[in-house]
């Protein structure tokens, strides 16, 4: 897994590629949660080339809705890989969370 991101205005855009699994949600939590403790409370996340997303890093995606959603924080979901999007719908997390088509979409709705 690889993980970047880039500021937009006051959002932060996380791309994250490869595979969101057990191996990497710590990862991936650690990283949003150094930006989080850093101040920023609005993330996109961009899944244009994420490949797979696993029950674990559905849990990572939770722990991280709970530690910003306190602060007053929002989070969004951009481009998913069609694996992805299936995970997010059986899992329901299309309900629960904003997900976007493309960035552009995701930053209109932000």
């Amino acid at each position: 897994m690889e993980i970047t991101n880039r500021k937009h205005g006051d959002i932060c855009i996380v791309r994250v590629d490869g595979r969101l699994d057990f191996a990497t949600a710590r990862e991936f939590e650690k990283f949003c949660f150094e930006w989080i403790d850093r101040g920023e409370s609005k993330f996109i996340f961009d899944f244009e080339r994420l490949e797979y997303v696993s029950s674990a890093g559905l849990r990572g995606i939770i722990a991280v809705e709970k530690k910003i959603k306190p602060a007053g924080g929002v989070m969004g979901f951009c481009s998913l890989t069609p694996n992805v999007a299936h995970v997010f719908s059986i899992s329901n997390f299309k309900s629960l969370f904003t997900v976007s088509d493309s960035l552009e979409q995701a930053l209109e709705r932000m």
